[in-house]
């Protein structure tokens, strides 16, 4: 286990356990379909195909060779302004736009240097296109002679202002010339595209947008508002060095131990008239990284927020779909001015916490199954008590053998966020039987005995399996179904941090260890309350006092050790996570030790069994011996 993924406290990773098929490997003779051969030992596709496998050169005879689509990231060929890129099999071209042509007449071209796309328009609007072309070079000036910064103590005011200003004048621009539909304006510093809708969306669903290496995909019944009338318009802003005056450092989860840097443009997206600031529909914004860096530990998609103070980056209502190398895709629920936030890891991970975690849960599995073993086979100690602790044996031997056969392996997303929403169920299904562990331990108590409660056993028995497996149901069914996105992280089959969706797993774990408390407290009055009242009844003293080391233990076991995670900050951060590591991976030791090798009727049995075992070996031993003897004696 990684030791920075402790730090958030309760947070498991889990991965696909990845079935790796068994490659046949091949001569160079079998290379498939558009590939060819290097150096007579190996297969490499053509240009404008890649392996199935990802791999330059391959020997395994069943391999594929794709198309690539240049088109779509993490490639997203540039055609220049007002051109698009168009895939085909093995290759791709650019051409104009709808409304635009090339000087030579020709239908396309290669690449954004061959660009000579020319509006094809009527006089008429010749006049609104010089007047947006104006709007652009103005914001240029202001951005070249970094007049937005000024002499103010807080500029960010400033910032803000000049933001909201640029979005004003683009739409306003844009609705001066309805039948101009679409204009596009490029210039060093900042691009610009803006789209009119007129016809109630009835030919365009999703409106799309680029500027410069950035794109926006917005739904056009977002754009009209549906209640409002007429012409509306959709623009779209990006800038190539605002990212230097408002950069990182204004984030308002700066972590000093995290190296965060803005490694996209700014861009901004607004929409005219403003009559309905909330979208239907999420919009989706796709940045192009401006650096590749190693070692990114968090990817923030964030937008400029208008503070008091004058303004900040922050991540409300901002979401990050998905990114690589190249790419990072994000999604927003209101419209503002983005960036892409990133942070280098802070520190090392800890091998140690890694072995430990490993050895840990390794005799925690073993552990488990000897336990379930014990509550099945052992006869004498089966009742509703049992059946609990068998439960959650399961439940816990499934979730840490998930974590140590496949952990943060994310190549294929799907899988990867069905083995999150598992885990969340599985942990969560843990946590539930615990919390059925405190409830039952607490009606054990009021009734002061151990076994044969028969009013005890039809109440649980009646709400164990509906409430164990059916409650983490309906959370990770609800979580799923409102946020299936946040399943999954670039690093690890988990939950998001993003839109505090961790609180999906956090929030009923708090609680049932806050309730699990309030049983122990319950318990431990009640049990006080019991021997202050015992003369010399021994047995009764008996149960009494195992029934206290029960409730101490699974105050121990079944809650309160999870607190280290959230104790993981300061000073003491490093302790608490070695600590947290080693407590929590040996819950499964402990499990088995306090309800089977602690129980008297389990020494008993495992003594029979032992015993007759022996007396097995012995009577054999005895039988072998008298039948060699037989022949000694004739002699």
């Amino acid at each position: 286990m990684r030791g920075s993924s402790l730090l958030p406290g309760l947070c498991f990773l889990l991965s696909l356990s990845g079935v790796v098929a068994q490659k046949t490997k091949g001569t160079c003779t079998h290379c498939p379909q558009n590939a060819f051969c290097v150096n007579a030992t190996h297969c490499t596709c053509n240009h404008g195909y890649r392996s199935e496998s990802k791999e330059k050169y391959f020997s395994y005879r069943f391999e594929r060779c794709e198309d690539v689509d240049e088109c779509k990231p993490p490639i997203s060929v540039y055609c220049g302004v007002n051109a698009e890129c168009q895939n085909i099999i093995g290759s791709f071209y650019c051409h104009c736009i709808d409304g635009y042509k090339l000087l030579s007449g020709k239908a396309q071209f290669n690449n954004s240097n061959e660009n000579t796309c020319q509006k094809i328009t009527p006089s008429k609007t010749t006049n609104s296109t010089k007047e947006m072309q104006q709007v652009v070079e103005d914001i240029e000036s202001h951005l070249t002679g970094k007049t937005v910064l000024g002499v103010e103590r807080n500029f960010t005011s400033t910032v803000t202002a000049f933001l909201q200003k640029v979005e004003s004048d683009v739409l306003k621009t844009a609705l001066k010339a309805p039948d101009q539909k679409i204009q596009k304006v490029q210039y060093s510093t900042v691009a610009v595209e803006t789209q009119v809708v007129t016809d109630n969306c009835s030919k365009r669903v999703i409106l799309s947008l680029n500027a410069q290496v950035n794109s926006m995909k917005i739904h056009c019944s977002d754009v009209i508002q549906r209640n409002i009338k007429g012409t509306s318009a959709v623009a779209f802003v990006s800038y190539s060095s605002l990212g230097n005056i408002i950069n990182a450092s204004f984030f308002e989860e700066m972590n000093e131990k995290d190296q965060v840097y803005l490694n996209s443009q700014v861009v901004s997206a607004a929409i005219e008239p403003k009559k309905n600031t909330s979208l239907s529909q999420p919009v989706i914004l796709n940045f192009q990284h401006m650096k590749v860096k190693p070692g990114v530990k968090k990817i923030f998609c964030v937008y400029w927020k208008d503070t008091k103070e004058g303004g900040r980056w922050s991540k409300d209502g901002c979401a990050l779909r998905q990114a690589n190398k190249t790419h990072t895709i994000c999604s927003s629920t209101h419209l503002s001015s983005f960036a892409v936030l990133m942070a280098l890891h802070g520190q090392e991970e800890d091998p140690a916490l890694t072995v430990i975690t490993y050895v840990g849960l390794s005799l925690s599995l073993l552990c488990l199954l000897l336990a379930a073993l014990t509550f099945l086979l052992c006869k004498a100690i089966q009742n509703t008590s049992t059946s609990l602790h068998l439960q959650l044996s399961l439940c816990l031997f499934l979730a840490h053998l998930l974590f140590l056969t496949a952990i943060d392996r994310t190549e294929n997303k799907v899988l990867c966020a069905i083995i999150a929403g598992a885990l969340h169920y599985l942990y969560l299904a843990s946590f539930t039987w615990m919390l059925l562990e405190g409830l039952h331990l607490f009606l054990t108590a009021r009734n002061l005995t151990v076994v044969n409660y028969s009013s005890i056993n039809r109440l649980m028995k009646w709400l164990m399996f509906p409430v164990g497996y059916g409650v983490p149901a309906v959370i990770v069914a609800i979580s799923a179904a409102s946020r299936p996105h946040l399943y999954g992280t670039p690093d690890r089959c988990w939950l998001h941090l993003d839109q505090k969706f961790i609180w999906a797993f956090l929030g009923p774990v708090c609680a049932i260890i806050c309730v699990n408390f309030v049983f122990f407290v319950m318990v431990f009055w009640i049990l006080k309350r019991k021997l202050s009242s015992l003369n010399s009844e021994v047995s009764t003293i008996r149960n009494v006092k195992m029934l206290t080391l029960k409730a101490t233990a699974q105050l121990f076991i079944l809650g309160c050790t999870w607190f280290l995670g959230l104790l993981q900050v300061g000073p003491a951060a490093r302790v608490m996570a070695y600590l947290f590591t080693i407590i929590n991976s040996l819950q499964g030791v402990f499990i088995f030790l306090v309800y089977c090798l602690l129980s008297q009727q389990v020494q008993k049995w495992f003594g029979e069994i032992i015993k007759s075992k022996s007396e097995s070996e012995a009577y054999t031993l005895s039988s072998r011996f008298g039948a060699d003897s037989k022949p000694s004696e004739a002699k």
